[in-house]
């Protein structure tokens, strides 16, 4: 039997994409010609957003595995997936330069047709944030955030929150990090300093010389520097990331070079390159928002402006891990590791 033939429009249902313009301002019998753009544009925009669930849906299928081989394709595949998602991300920001060919006049011509729809009512970019690692408590304007939410839809947004999510899962793969915890890789480790401040011999040398290499002004870190990496009982209960983690991925900054931690280095500054590309695009929005409507409240009646801009700060999921480059040394002065954890780190078996 032949194999069916595909055809192109029939494949890619061209007929319901390309039909699927209904504007308003049509039906209300008003010429509004830069609705189709308007619309176009968001379609584009939940399409991408599905892409970029699918991609971040992989990858935390592999991270919820009950440890990820180091020797296994797991964490490359994952990267790619990570750089495809940011790839994507940079595309919706040059979107907004498309959008901004629609003067505040044309928006006008429709956009009381459009209440109270709004971009504030997309499902799949609250289910984003949370499948990233945006917690309920962590949200701006909590009270009204799904308050304008189908039922049906509100029911997915929870069930995406209710899931682990990819932050979670990049925390407890962190913590996995067997080098602090196994004697055998320190037995050839030379300490240059008599800091008595952690269990961990590496963790006394490295704070003394990160310590040495603040200016006066800057000794104010070292408080920091010990609650988020040696002070167990002071650590915060509400950050993201745990303080086994924070030195893994201090670890995983300061040594990137060997071979072993490149792929994990990549991972982390893929994730910071998708916190960053989240806020740039909440930023253009806020800003395109601002030039579109000034003051005034937004179609689906949040404050417009004043919303988006607290969502750049409140909203980023991965800023505990770029917050961590504060702890950074130079190259020049970072404790030299053991022989045998030299061997590991650069994939020799000798």
């Amino acid at each position: 039997m032949a194999d069916k033939e595909v055809y192109y429009s029939d494949y890619l249902q061209l007929d319901k994409i390309l039909d699927a313009q209904q504007l308003e301002s049509t039906k209300a019998g008003v010429r509004a010609d830069d609705e189709m753009l308007f619309i176009i544009i968001h379609q584009a925009y939940e399409l991408w957003f599905k892409q970029i669930l699918f991609e971040v849906d992989i990858v935390g299928n592999i991270f919820a595995q009950q440890g990820i081989n180091d020797n296994s394709p797991d964490l490359q595949i994952s990267v790619h997936r990570l750089k495809r998602v940011a790839t994507i991300l940079k595309v919706l920001i040059h979107q907004i330069d498309i959008l901004e060919t629609m003067t505040p006049l044309d928006f006008l011509d429709f956009r009381n047709l459009l209440r109270p729809a709004s971009g504030f009512q997309s499902i799949q970019f609250k289910i984003l944030e949370a499948r990233l690692g945006l917690k309920y408590e962590q949200r701006h304007g909590q009270q009204y955030y799904v308050s304008q939410l189908r039922p049906e839809d509100v029911e997915k947004v929870k069930n995406a929150e209710g899931k682990k999510p990819l932050s979670d899962m990049v925390n407890t793969w962190l913590e996995r990090m067997p080098f602090f915890d196994n004697k055998k890789f320190w037995e050839g480790y030379k300490s240059i300093s008599k800091e008595n401040k952690s269990p961990y011999i590496f963790w006394n040398d490295y704070r003394w010389q990160y310590d040495h290499s603040l200016l006066e002004a800057e000794k104010g870190n070292m408080a920091h520097f010990d609650t988020l990496f040696l002070n167990e009982k002071d650590y915060p209960a509400n950050r993201q990331f745990s303080q086994k983690a924070n030195r893994s991925a201090l670890f995983i900054m300061l040594y990137r070079d060997y071979p072993m931690l490149q792929q994990p280095f990549q991972l982390l500054s893929t994730l910071l390159d998708i916190d960053e590309s989240l806020n740039l695009w909440r930023y253009r929005h806020m800003n395109m928002v601002h030039r579109m409507i000034g003051t005034r409240i937004g179609t689906g009646g949040s404050s417009g402006k004043d919303y988006l801009t607290a969502t750049i700060s409140k909203h980023s999921v991965f800023k505990e891990i770029a917050e961590l480059t504060s702890y950074l040394i130079d190259r020049h002065h970072l404790p030299k590791l053991s022989s045998e954890l030299e061997n590991v780190l650069g994939y020799s078996r000798t």
